[in-house]
């Protein structure tokens, strides 16, 4: 009994010495890659639309948006809240553009927009 405990005991010893040695330092680890993927990622999570309304005042768009998949949702005409007013000068009527819309608080908002 007490031969199977020390075994028991050894190898508990042994598998979290392994997993702190695996664990190390990771300060020489080569992360310079990570900004490309990040890149790519906000490339892959614009969506694609065309306006349809500006309306300055109130600070939003009607987009007639394809899939917008960061969210979930399938294509669908939708007005949106802008984070920033200067978005609605650079747009109009009829303009195809590239968008990413992010939802807080039950609001869908464009925080980015380019014209395509």
């Amino acid at each position: 009994m007490k031969k199977a405990l020390a075994l028991i005991l050894t190898g508990c010893v042994l598998t979290v010495s392994a997993t702190a040695y695996a664990a190390g330092d990771m300060g020489n680890m080569d992360m310079s890659g990570s900004s490309s993927k990040q890149g790519a990622q906000a490339q892959a999570s614009m969506s694609h639309g065309e306006v349809r309304k500006v309306d300055a005042a109130a600070g939003k768009l009607t987009i007639k948006a394809g899939p917008i998949e960061n969210l979930g949702m399938d294509a669908m005409t939708m007005v949106f809240n802008v984070k920033d007013p200067a978005m609605l000068s650079e747009v109009k009527v009829g303009d195809k553009i590239d968008f990413v819309a992010e939802e807080a608080n039950d609001v869908v908002t464009i925080t980015k927009l380019q014209k395509q």
